[in-house]
């Protein structure tokens, strides 16, 4: 179960807290749509992707050769909560564009 620090650790970073703000609200998203949101290294969105997948705040279901992810829906409602609260102000913070499915549709 996830404890109120491991989900600061989580979302300690701008990476990781960007990836979390583009999936809040989308259902299932692209990581090639993640990567063109973010405009970093496929490399670098999957290895945070999966720190995020080992903090069980998202799940991933892989189509073909794309992996789509989106927020864990059984996150504990807390949790739920904390990145709802974050989701706008961190979305200014960090100048963030939602995915617009840019590759794989």
């Amino acid at each position: 179960m996830m404890t109120p620090t491991q989900l600061c650790k989580c979302l300690g970073d701008d990476t990781r807290l960007s990836l979390i703000c583009l999936l809040h609200g989308q259902g299932e998203v692209c990581v090639c749509d993640l990567v063109d949101s973010l405009q970093a290294p496929q490399s670098t969105i999957s290895r945070h992707l999966a720190q995020l997948r080992q903090c069980e705040l998202v799940v991933a279901r892989r189509q073909g050769t794309w992996m789509h992810y989106q927020l864990n829906p059984a996150l504990p409602q807390w949790a739920a909560e904390v990145i709802a609260t974050l989701v706008i102000p961190a979305r200014e913070d960090l100048n963030i564009t939602l995915p617009n499915t840019a590759c794989c549709g």
